[in-house]
């Protein structure tokens, strides 16, 4: 037989693969990268909403130093950075645990957590003592930009595990 009349059809690859429909194991993980995201924007929501006291807290810091500048005494600074730090703790921390400490022991509570022990040691143990102190009497002793510091810092700084 004569090779040109032999009846050849040229060969045929088959089709590529398609990508679609995706085999079960890719939709597997598509769904657990779905829920792995679901589960980091809940986290990111609940760390959100954990921190609504601490940035309501900020913002009245904010006002209460500007209020400051524009002439408000020191008394009332302390009064008002005092108050802002009790009710703040309080929503920080269980009540049994700070609402009645005073004193040294809620300055040394307030230090909790902070690198240098700003309450206790250094200008913040003004907010214990200056809103009682004669308005007259009040000397150059007082660091009242450090006192704000020290409030700014314990507002700022998260408490540790263990005091919550």
């Amino acid at each position: 037989m004569d090779p040109l009349e032999i009846p050849l059809r040229d060969l045929h690859l088959p089709e590529m693969i398609g990508w679609w429909p995706l085999a079960p194991a890719w939709w597997f993980l598509i769904v657990l990268a779905f829920a792995g995201l679901v589960f980091l924007l809940y986290r990111l929501f609940e760390k959100w909403r954990r921190n609504a006291s601490r940035r309501v807290a900020l913002k009245e810091l904010a006002r209460i130093q500007h209020e400051y500048k524009d002439g408000v005494d020191e008394i009332s600074l302390a009064i008002e950075l005092s108050d802002l730090l009790r009710r703040t703790m309080l929503a920080y921390a269980p009540r049994n645990e700070v609402a009645g400490l005073t004193g040294q022991s809620w300055l040394q509570w307030l230090d909790q957590g902070l690198d240098d022990k700003p309450f206790s040691e250094g200008s913040g143990r003004n907010v214990e003592s200056l809103p009682y102190r004669c308005p007259e009497g009040i000397e150059d002793d007082v660091d009242v930009q450090g006192l704000i510091n020290a409030v700014k810092s314990r507002l700022q700084t998260p408490l540790p595990a263990e005091a919550l």
